[in-house]
């Protein structure tokens, strides 16, 4: 498995305006932890692993895919498991591709938009730490969801549906970021 080009996203990411200071220790986490872990992008390796997901927007910029995730019970934006690949917005894609049906997706950009490092409950496998490398893609305006076996439900929802539905800091945070970046673009 080749870390460097994670590495390597990760280091510009650092130098990035989107950066903020909640990430920043989760940041410096995902780097020791990718630099320490060869088979850091496998979730056989149980301490923890390298997740990849994305917030998607629509055609029109004002609604982004929320999943109602089964096992965790909360409201999440797609994404998964590297299983190996260390290719993380290829991750990205390919859990969003699988957790919504939608094959229309473009990166708004190549480049990291948010990381993340959360705890995962006991389920099947043991609690264990998330590595979560996140970008953001938008959907053909067209883009209708297929549900998934992950979710109890797969919606489009705005920004205040997003507010009622979910008080995860690390969702709330990729909203607000999502927010800024569309009122400066």
């Amino acid at each position: 498995m080749h870390r460097t080009p994670l590495l390597k996203l990760l280091e510009r990411y650092n130098l990035s305006p989107l950066l903020t200071a909640e990430e920043k220790p989760m940041l410096e986490r995902i780097v020791e932890f990718v630099n320490s872990v060869p088979d850091c992008f496998k979730r056989e390796h149980l301490a923890g692993h390298i997740t990849a997901s994305a917030l998607i927007v629509n055609g029109s910029n004002d609604a982004v895919i929320l999943m109602h995730h089964k096992k965790l019970d909360m409201w999440v934006q797609p994404g998964g498991h590297a299983d190996g690949d260390s290719n993380v917005l290829g991750v990205a894609f390919k859990e969003a591709l699988e957790e919504t049906g939608i094959e229309e997706l473009y990166p708004l950009s190549q480049e990291i938009f948010d990381v993340d490092v959360h705890w995962i409950p006991e389920g099947k496998a043991p609690a264990h730490w998330h590595y979560d490398i996140r970008f953001i893609l938008q959907a053909s305006a067209d883009a209708v969801i297929v549900s998934n076996d992950e979710s109890l439900e797969v919606i489009w929802a705005s920004v205040s549906e997003v507010m009622e539905k979910t008080k995860q800091k690390s969702v709330l945070r990729l909203i607000e970021k999502w927010q800024r970046e569309s009122q400066e673009a």
